[in-house]
């Protein structure tokens, strides 16, 4: 072999290396005896999420084998983190939980999270940009602002929270928060947002729908639709309590739509206000025994 091709087999080598070194898997792991040094692979696996997403490809997902804490973690691509039947902290202090900063059309799961504040953490899952976020079977706890914020520059984002727990955050529960000329969507089902200053609020140019959930117990307000005067809020509400709050069970304001159907508002200092807004009832509601009033839809109409 001449030097000539000593040389070219040494650069092919070379060049080889790094796409080696940063090749990444469709599926890693992480544990609780981990170590981010380790390949994320299922018999060496990562320490923290963080470790683990730089080693996971783009629309891939990263997996816990056992009971662990896993840090807080920014996401920037299509990503599923996901728990099945363990404890998965991310606990975190003086700062955000997980932050997601993606691409227009990356879709985003958590799924099976414990995300802890401590009292002193900001929000618990803050939504800047991406295409859709789905946060399903987790515990949001404990955050001095928000428990999820959900405040998209990318339009018709969407927003996905089932069987959740969203409970004791200083700022509130769920905040739904487009940035300006942007719409969102968000679906909450069978989720608890309790014991917050306020359970969900979300402003213009939201579309938003509520099932099988309670938003009680709350310092302030249970649910809220906010408008600023210049575009429109959209939801509905079905199979719902909003109980127990501080002031209003369900309120609505300028240029805001609120349908409900079979909410149970009651206990709070006033059941249903509306503001500028719309509360339209499909007739069957419970709204009674609140302290200051029990208030009233503004339209009733029948079932179809």
């Amino acid at each position: 072999m001449n030097l000539r091709t000593l040389r070219n087999v040494a650069l092919a080598l070379a060049l080889a290396v790094p796409s080696l070194v940063l090749a990444q898997a469709t599926r890693t792991w992480v544990s609780g005896v981990g170590d981010d040094a380790n390949p994320c692979s299922r018999t060496a696996p990562c320490k923290t999420f963080a470790g683990a997403i730089s080693k996971t490809a783009a629309s891939g997902e990263i997996n816990v084998l056992d009971p662990g804490g896993f840090g807080a973690v920014t996401i920037t691509k299509a990503i599923t983190i996901s728990s099945e039947g363990f404890e998965a902290g991310v606990l975190v202090s003086g700062t955000n939980g997980i932050v997601i900063s993606a691409g227009a059309s990356d879709v985003i799961v958590l799924r099976g999270l414990d995300i802890q504040g401590l009292n002193t953490g900001l929000d618990g899952v803050k939504f800047l940009n991406g295409g859709a976020l789905h946060i399903e079977k987790s515990v949001i706890t404990e955050f001095t602002g928000q428990g999820v914020n959900f405040a998209p520059s990318t339009n018709n984002a969407s927003l996905f929270v089932t069987d959740t727990i969203i409970r004791k955050n200083a700022g509130g529960g769920i905040w739904v928060v487009p940035g300006a000329g942007v719409t969102a969507k968000v679906v909450v089902r069978n989720t608890t947002m309790d014991f917050n200053f306020r359970g969900l609020r979300a402003e213009d140019g939201s579309t938003v729908s509520i099932q099988d959930s309670s938003t009680s117990n709350n310092t302030q307000n249970g649910i809220v639709a906010y408008g600023n005067g210049s575009r429109a809020v959209d939801m509905t509400i079905e199979r719902t309590a909003a109980n127990i709050n501080g002031g209003v069970g369900v309120y609505s304001g300028t240029l805001c739509n609120v349908r409900i159907s079979n909410l149970v508002a009651s206990r709070n200092a006033t059941g249903l206000m509306a503001s500028g807004g719309s509360i339209i009832s499909f007739g069957n509601n419970s709204v009674n025994g609140n302290t200051t009033a029990n208030g009233a839809p503004t339209t009733t109409v029948g079932q179809m």
